[in-house]
This record gives structure tokens, C-alpha cells and sequence, in this order.
């Protein structure tokens, strides 16, 4: 099983500088307890919150720790031109040694859309154009091709990825649609963190008929980021992240994330409702048994471990990446 830490990098307003530097803290603890990978996500306009944006924030990354992936996870496809994406990815890809992993999704939030010009309506087709232009600007010398809203008139891509024929591509997806496009224009489904088990392993089944469809096989690597607190008993997990993870997922039912999720799947419960089967708290036992179901139930084998949200104290954050390491990842069973 790989693990890698989500650096979300969101933060009460004021004093970016320090809270950088916790970040970095973070960053180079994860790279010391030989985790695999360190993932930022994207978002504009992220009220309650301060957060640094995802490619500076990884390029500098690739340099504190340099042992480690570079996972952006996701960047927001729709916002953004193709040949702007190819350049700025490739480069991470160049500055990391080959350690970029292209994640990408569609994205949710009317304040971004409206802000950077995206109607809401087409996005799905605005989303695979611009898969398809930066992987053929990655593979091509010259490329023609006319999109939606861009045009590519014998283009090329001034920095060409280390890593041949492309970054891996992971596809966040949500809902059914979205996990058959994983399917056609990804190398994995990168599995979302809001759905809960018993919705997961129902798509699952989606996706396996969708590669089946399209001839393609399973992935050697399926990834799924999961919100994980370890402490002495689940009690004492549950009483210790519910402050912070709750004010999580406050915001994400304000943002509206929860409106692009499967019917019947939301946020719209009483905490105790909402943490069930849906993360991974409770004792360094309870969370190695559920990563090894995890394992079996769905074959994946690289969590992306969200331990840190917004007001928690650094500190707390670097003691649940020890305890992931160090009690958890020993009690994993050899085939997961």
C-alpha cells in the first residue's frame, strides 16, 4: 500500500507566510517516513479559507523534498487553455525528475466558473477536449486542433514531460458519468473522499464495465484519498478531529460539492451520521483492518491521507502522520 499526504494548505485568513511554513513542516515529515507522494488540490476564491496555489506550491516541493511524487490532485481542466496546462505541468514534471502525476477533474463551483468566463453548461466536453489537446501536445511536435474555445494553430509544447509518453492522468470523479470518462481518458479513477464505501464499491462496478467495454484493463494503481484521524480508541479519534473535519465539511456542503455526488450521498447529516462509512478514524487496528478491506473490496493500494484541516495545530497534524507510519502502515498485510 503507498501513502501520500494531502497538503490542502487551507488556512483561517492572515499569516500565509507561517502557515507555509507548517505546510513545509508537513512536507518534508512525510518525505522522512518514507511516504510516496505529496498531493495539493486546487480551488480560487476559497472563502473561509486562505490557500497557496497548486503549481508554485508543488514546484517549490519538488525542491524541500525531492524523493517524493508530485501529485496534483486535481487541477480544474475546464478553467484552464491547453497549451497553458501542457507547458506549466510539463515543467513540474522536469523540475520534480519525472515525479508528476497529472490529476485531473471538472470541477463544481459556480464562483469559479463564472469568474474565469467557464459556462456550467458543456463541461463534460470541455473537460475531455482539453485532455486530449494536452496529451497531444505532450506526444506531437506540431499540433492543429480546434476546441471549443481554443485554437491550436501548429502549436507545440515548448517543455516536454520527463516522463514518456505522458504523466501518469489520474480522473477525479464523483458521480457515474464522470467515472466512465475516467475510464476512457485516464491511466486510474482517482477515488473521491465525499462518497461513501457502499457508494464506491457500487461504482466500482461502473467502472470495471467501462474499461471492460473499452478493452482496457484494470490499473495497476487505484489511489483514493480518505480523511484519517488515528488516536488511542475510534472514541478518542471522533472526539479529536470532529471540531476540524466538521468545519470541513461545513464549507463543502456552503461550496455545494455535495450537489455533484450521487443521489441519496450527501452532506446533509449530524456528524455522527456523516463520519459513517465514510473515513478513517479509530485506533492504528481499526484503520489498518479498514485499509486492508479497503484493499480487498475495491483493489486499491495508494491512500491519499487527509490529516490535516483547517484550525487544527500543526502539531496534531505531524503526530498523525508518525502514527500512519509508524503504527498503521506495520500492521498492513503483505498483499495490500
Amino acid at each position: 500500500m503507498k501513502f501520500s499526504l494531502i497538503i490542502r494548505g487551507q488556512h483561517p485568513p492572515g499569516h500565509a507566510a507561517r502557515h507555509l511554513l507548517d505546510d513545509l513542516d508537513l512536507v518534508r515529515c512525510a518525505e522522512r517516513l518514507g511516504f510516496d507522494g505529496i498531493v495539493k488540490g486546487s480551488h480560487y476564491s476559497a472563502e473561509p479559507f486562505e490557500s497557496l496555489q497548486q503549481i508554485p506550491f508543488l514546484a517549490h516541493c519538488a525542491a524541500v523534498a525531492p524523493r517524493l511524487r508530485i501529485i496534483c490532485g486535481l487541477v480544474l481542466v475546464p478553467l484552464h487553455k491547453p497549451l497553458d496546462l501542457a507547458e506549466q505541468l510539463a515543467t513540474l514534471d522536469v523540475l520534480s525528475g519525472g515525479k508528476l502525476v497529472f490529476g485531473a477533474g471538472l470541477g463544481y463551483r459556480d464562483v469559479e466558473f463564472k469568474a474565469f468566463g467557464v459556462p456550467r453548461g458543456g463541461l463534460g466536453a470541455r473537460f475531455e477536449e482539453r485532455l486530449v489537446a494536452v496529451r497531444r501536445l505532450w506526444t506531437e511536435e506540431f499540433v492543429d486542433m480546434k476546441g471549443s474555445d481554443f485554437e491550436l494553430d501548429r502549436a507545440t509544447c515548448s517543455v516536454k514531460p520527463v516522463q514518456q509518453p505522458t504523466p501518469p492522468i489520474w480522473i477525479g470523479a464523483n458521480a457515474d458519468i464522470a467515472i466512465r470518462r475516467a475510464a476512457r481518458f485516464g491511466d486510474c479513477w482517482y477515488i473521491n473522499p465525499h462518497n461513501t464505501l457502499a457508494t464506491i464499491e457500487r461504482q466500482m462496478h461502473v467502472y470495471k464495465r467501462a474499461l471492460e467495454e473499452l478493452g482496457k484493463p484494470f490499473p495497476a494503481e487505484v489511489p483514493m484519498r480518505r480523511e484519517v484521524f488515528i488516536a488511542a480508541s475510534r472514541a478518542d479519534a471522533i472526539r479529536l478531529a470532529q471540531p476540524y473535519l466538521e468545519a470541513k465539511y461545513n464549507a463543502y456542503r456552503a461550496w455545494g460539492q455535495d450537489k455533484v455526488m450521487p443521489e441519496g450521498d450527501h452532506f446533509d447529516h449530524t456528524f455522527d451520521e456523516l463520519l459513517q462509512d465514510r473515513f478513517l478514524l479509530g485506533s492504528p487496528d481499526d484503520v489498518a483492518d479498514q485499509l486492508n478491506r479497503l484493499r480487498e473490496r475495491l483493489g486499491v493500494n495508494h491512500i491519499v491521507a487527509s490529516i490535516h484541516w483547517p484550525g487544527m495545530p500543526n502539531s496534531l497534524a505531524l503526530e498523525q502522520l508518525h502514527r500512519l507510519a509508524e503504527q498503521v502502515r506495520p500492521l498492513l498485510r503483505s498483499d495490500g
